[in-house]
């Protein structure tokens, strides 16, 4: 089976995020995309994430019932701060009857020469990038293929001062991920 991962910290998930994955999924060979709660990002501070087990809960509230997007906590078990190589390898490893494919966002691929083992990436593995504005990319690998997925302005860094303002983000996140983020009153 051709399964794309889509990484992220997710925090929160938001409508860009589930576009994103569901165009990918829609509008390429791919049969499943899983969306890769990261606990922590090697490039990102981990003192502003929510629960990774929250965080986890609200992608699964976000993709409920819509065929061949599911929620993965593979990178819970692996050592940190998560490194895309290790978790393709340890999912290649485990699962051998698919192939896996990352999903990313231009801004992400003009940095992956710094990602570890890098090269092994690129020559080893299918990459679907989505253009981001501001961030054109050239494909350095014959696997990476450029996907025109619709773009929203969002982002999570919004999402999370809106909240903390006391403003409405109804439309920013999916409804179920809305209430269950103002129940708990995350990022307060």
């Amino acid at each position: 089976m051709e399964v794309g991962l889509y990484f992220g910290s997710f925090n929160p998930i938001h409508i860009g995020h589930c576009i994103i994955a569901n165009y990918v999924r829609t509008h390429s060979p791919l049969q499943q995309v899983w969306l890769v709660v990261s606990p922590q990002n090697p490039f990102k501070p981990a003192a502003a994430l929510l629960n990774e087990y929250d965080r986890l809960h609200l992608v699964k509230l976000a993709i409920e019932g819509i065929d061949g997007l599911q929620a993965s906590d593979i990178e819970f078990h692996l050592p940190r701060p998560s490194y895309t190589i290790d978790t393709l390898t340890y999912l290649s490893e485990k699962f051998p009857q698919h192939r896996f494919s990352i999903i990313m966002g231009s801004d992400g691929y003009q940095n992956i020469r710094k990602w570890k083992n890098a090269a092994v990436l690129l020559e080893r593995y299918p990459i679907y990038v989505y253009q981001r504005p501001g961030y054109p990319i050239q494909p350095e690998s014959a696997l990476t293929t450029l996907v025109n997925a619709p773009l929203l302005d969002i982002s999570a860094t919004q999402v999370r001062q809106l909240v903390k303002e006391n403003n409405d983000i109804r439309f920013l996140v999916p409804e179920p991920v809305r209430k269950e983020i103002e129940a708990n009153r995350y990022y307060k």
